[in-house]
């Protein structure tokens, strides 16, 4: 059918934490969305766009009907979405802090005397990032971003997704056990990165940011995107499309952490790599 018009409520604002759908802020309504809506309009009485439909959540899967679960991208993301992609050639840019963190469990919470097992805990700020600018440090426990709830490491990181490149965050920290609020703006993420400017072990290959289809799948590290033929890199086994989930270099989740692993340059280079399914071990010469 075409040209079809639902009704119904917003149910919430702000929601997140779907499975598949990478970073997350979305409109939930019990209007019926269903297969073949995404992309549609979601509008007050007024005939004002409020979001664009973009997913319906059924545990049965979307082709067994709705069950009043639809959500929307808010208005606000959508334009600045559409802004960024005409001002940059097609290109979304995306801040970061330039931290690793990890879930507050109750254990850990014990240990920092936190009242709540909840925030994300800082394991790792890297060097000439927004976060060390800032200030912050390893142990740091970040429990709100603007007033905003982060309960894990997984809502910190959406909440920095949906953020523009200098964007302020006012952060809600605590520190040693005493509640601290710190000013950090966000630095662009690089979106990819030359091996040889790592270490020349690496030259001819490119490396780049996982996609979120395969982050959304529990894994962390950096995609090779591209190998030369002939060069080093390709020599060492290197292939387009592998995952590097570890390295000699020292440990890591994104790109940046891999960057950062090389400020010195490890004697002996070994890279843990995923391929497909399989994993295996490669001796960089």
């Amino acid at each position: 059918f075409t040209q079809t018009v639902t009704s119904g409520i917003v149910s919430a604002v702000g929601r997140s934490g779907l499975p598949g759908m990478g970073f997350q802020n979305f409109i939930q309504t019990d209007a019926s969305i269903n297969p073949g809506n995404s992309g549609g309009a979601l509008v007050n009485l007024r005939g004002e766009l409020v979001g664009v439909n973009t997913a319906s959540f059924n545990l049965q899967g979307s082709q067994a009907g709705n069950i009043g679960l639809g959500f929307a991208i808010p208005t606000n993301l959508a334009k600045n979405v559409m802004q960024q992609l005409l001002a940059n050639n097609g290109v979304v840019r995306r801040g970061t802090l330039g931290i690793d963190t990890q879930d507050v469990d109750a254990r850990i919470a014990r240990g920092l005397g936190l009242e709540q097992a909840r925030g994300a805990v800082i394991t790792r700020v890297y060097p000439d990032s927004s976060a060390a600018a800032a200030g912050l440090r390893v142990g740091d426990v970040i429990l709100n971003v603007d007033g905003q709830r982060i309960d894990d490491s997984a809502a910190l990181r959406n909440y920095q997704g949906l953020q523009p490149v200098n964007a302020k965050l006012t952060l809600d920290l605590r520190r040693d056990g005493r509640p601290l609020q710190v000013t950090a703006t966000l630095r662009e993420q690089p979106r990819s990165i030359e091996g040889m400017a790592l270490d020349p072990r690496l030259a001819g290959a490119s490396f780049a940011e996982l996609p979120e289809s395969l982050r959304r799948e529990g894994v962390s590290g950096v995609l090779i995107e591209a190998v030369a033929r002939g060069s080093r890199a390709a020599r060492n086994g290197l292939r387009k499309g592998d995952v590097v989930i570890g390295s000699s270099s020292g440990n890591f989740g994104d790109l940046g952490g891999f960057r950062a692993g090389f400020r010195q340059a490890p004697p002996d280079l070994v890279l843990r790599i995923l391929r497909g399914r399989q994993q295996g071990d490669l001796l960089m010469q």
